[in-house]
């Protein structure tokens, strides 16, 4: 269902509060290069520090400004299920195509509980599911034979993998390929998934090369394998700068050197210490992304 570059798209903040125009000129940014689709409201969106009035409006706003040109999975995950059911009701009365559900973080749950709360929800709310394993943040990894059981589920469309683990989406393919899309979590792994049966990505750096980022999935559906390969390691290193610190500050700096969006970031996260970012300066110069 859903497949190409989509974007983890980033939440502007001015003045403490989220920058509603910027974040419109950010989606028309977005559509106007290629991208496949738009997550508002992942990690890369800050949800963490967005308040639920906040998440509820950014998730309006981009449903809103997308205009049903590309489709929406909103960001409505939580680590207590109600919460998740509210946020994933919420993101269907909006309008959004899907939900982006990530393993629930913190309170570390069995497999049988993670298949109990995405089971749940979608009973809840039947809305296509995007399902989003990242074990480095969640503190739990959702093995493939649990990834093949929640498939089974005609809610559970595709799900975002940032394992790090070739191996383990090769299972998932291997169990339930047939049943779910396997979606690149990682932009440095984005080539070798899409190898293994990936059907594209849902990425951080698309957020500042969105053209670039869809015209190596596009090279790779069209069978340019070598065309795809010379893009993915032409981007390796400006994929490495956005984890120069915890995402998404490189890339809100970014955006804000880009002159796109203030980079105005909420604490926990902070900006970027000076010599990382004069190291992500240099990288975006040799990108003729910025030029001083």
């Amino acid at each position: 269902m859903f497949s190409g570059s989509i974007v983890a798209i980033v939440t502007p903040f001015k003045n403490g509060k989220v920058d509603e125009d910027a974040f419109r000129k950010l989606i028309e940014f977005q559509i106007e290069n290629g991208t496949s689709g738009i997550v508002p409201c992942g990690t890369t969106g800050e949800s963490a520090t967005l308040s639920f009035e906040e998440h509820k409006r950014v998730i309006k706003i981009c449903v809103e400004a997308v205009k049903k040109r590309v489709p929406v999975i909103a960001g409505a995950g939580a680590n207590n299920t109600k919460e998740a059911i509210e946020l994933t009701r919420f993101a269907k009365e909006a309008g959004a195509d899907a939900t982006l559900q990530v393993v629930p973080y913190y309170n570390k749950p069995t497999q049988e509980g993670l298949y109990l709360h995405f089971s749940t929800i979608a009973k809840e709310v039947p809305l296509p599911q995007v399902l989003y394993n990242i074990p480095g943040r969640t503190g739990v990894n959702m093995l493939p034979e649990t990834v093949a059981r929640l498939a089974e589920l005609k809610e559970i469309v595709a799900i975002k993998e940032a394992s790090g683990n070739l191996s383990q989406m090769a299972e998932i393919i291997n169990l339930a390929g047939d049943k779910i899309t396997l979606l690149s979590g990682d932009d440095n792994l984005t080539l070798p998934i899409l190898s293994i049966g990936g059907k594209g990505v849902i990425s951080v750096i698309a957020n500042i090369v969105p053209r670039e980022t869809a015209e190596m999935i596009k090279m790779w559906e069209k069978g340019d394998v070598e065309g795809a390969r010379k893009m993915f390691f032409k981007l390796l290193p400006l994929c490495k700068a956005m984890f120069y610190e915890t995402n998404p500050i490189p890339v809100k700096t970014a955006l804000s050197l880009m002159g796109k969006i203030s980079g105005e970031l909420r604490l926990p996260l902070c900006p970027m210490r000076p010599e990382n970012l004069e190291k992500l300066k240099n990288v975006l110069k040799q990108y003729n992304l910025i030029y001083k």
